[in-house]
């Protein structure tokens, strides 16, 4: 029989071993990002050099750009796209000194630098970053306060105290959720692991992504799985499309997107964005318009929704949809998931079913 005293003293063990091993991964993930944030930077500088003692003609530098980007991509992954390599040079531009970089490297990321780049005022992105390794502001901190204009207003405020408590009070919400330094997709893009899956996704919406892959291209003609969460790089935010797909008879991408519950107009809004992004960022010559599939796991009228954007055709849609499965058995399949799903974990259910 286990003591009361015993449980103590298990307990306390337990707690020191946690504590030691969230220790080393946070030591670990600090390790890496830093190493990260010195590459890229020298990276960027290595390009800016490159450009300054070669030719300055446009095509030059562009078609530079492209031959590194496809021999780095190939050995060392996505992270080094032509894409990112365009951000490595903006970095080694916006802060040419290493050692203020250093100075806030040891509690800033990549992704902060990343959002400090669209701050066109030196003295301002300058100050962002101080304050984001001083105050140790996460990425989302930073980027609030980069939106609100909180730089310039706390420069122009006469009561300066009041702007502070303001902003910590609405930066109090955004907290760091656990392990959210160690399970970073950019870091594992960086030491070149394959990250199909999402962190955040609940267990009943990985369940039913992955059989909807497997259902789709089993029901759908043509299909040829690419991707699975993955990852889309903007100007100013990350994006995470749940599914994608190349339809080798309609020649064009299919994203799927999934809500946990029912549909709403922001949910239409963001397929739409990531269509238009889509075709923006990864069409490429010969390649029909994205199609975005929009799925919710609740039983509704709208189950599925098709959008085929920039203004084409509508009669393609009757041929898209030869080649897509239905709306009543794209529901058949989540719910047939559902079930099995909450068949496997009986607990959910008994606690109201709530996975998010």
């Amino acid at each position: 029989m286990i003591m009361a005293n015993d449980l103590t003293i298990y307990q306390s063990v337990i707690d020191d071993v946690k504590g030691i091993i969230s220790s080393g991964m946070e030591s670990a993930y600090n390790a890496t990002s830093r190493a990260m944030v010195m590459t890229y930077w020298n990276v960027g500088k290595r390009i800016v050099e490159q450009e300054q003692n070669g030719n300055q003609r446009a095509e030059y530098g562009t078609a530079m750009m492209d031959a590194l980007a496809e021999e780095l991509t190939r050995e060392y992954g996505k992270s080094y796209s032509k894409r990112n390599l365009q951000y490595f040079r903006k970095f080694y531009q916006c802060f040419p000194d290493i050692e203020i970089v250093n100075s806030c490297v040891h509690n800033l990321t990549w992704t902060h630098f990343r959002s400090l780049l669209r701050v066109p005022d030196e003295d301002a992105r300058v100050w962002y970053m101080s304050e984001a390794a001083h105050e140790n502001w996460n990425v989302r901190m930073l980027d609030r306060n980069i939106s609100t204009q909180y730089y310039y207003r706390l420069l122009q405020a006469p009561k300066k105290e009041a702007v502070i408590a303001e902003m910590k009070r609405k930066n109090a919400q955004i907290s760091k959720t656990q392990f959210e330094l160690v399970k970073s997709p950019v870091v594992a893009e960086f030491l070149g692991f394959k990250n199909e899956d999402s962190y955040l996704e609940s267990d009943l919406e990985s369940a039913i992504l992955s059989h909807i892959r497997d259902f789709l291209m089993e029901m759908g003609r043509g299909f040829a799985f690419v991707a699975r969460q993955q990852h889309i790089v903007t100007e100013t935010e990350d994006y995470y499309i749940d599914l994608v797909f190349y339809n080798i008879e309609l020649k064009c991408y299919v994203l799927v997107d999934l809500k946990m519950g029912k549909i709403t107009h922001q949910d239409v809004g963001q397929i739409d964005m990531y269509v238009r992004m889509y075709d923006e960022l990864k069409r490429t010559a010969g390649d029909n318009p994205t199609i975005g599939i929009l799925l919710c796991s609740e039983t509704d009228e709208d189950i599925a929704r098709y959008s085929v954007l920039h203004d084409n055709d509508r009669l393609f849609m009757s041929k898209y949809l030869t080649y897509l499965p239905t709306k009543e058995q794209l529901k058949q399949e989540i719910e047939r998931q559902k079930a099995v799903f909450y068949m496997q974990h009986p607990l959910q259910i008994e606690e109201g079913g709530d996975t998010e």
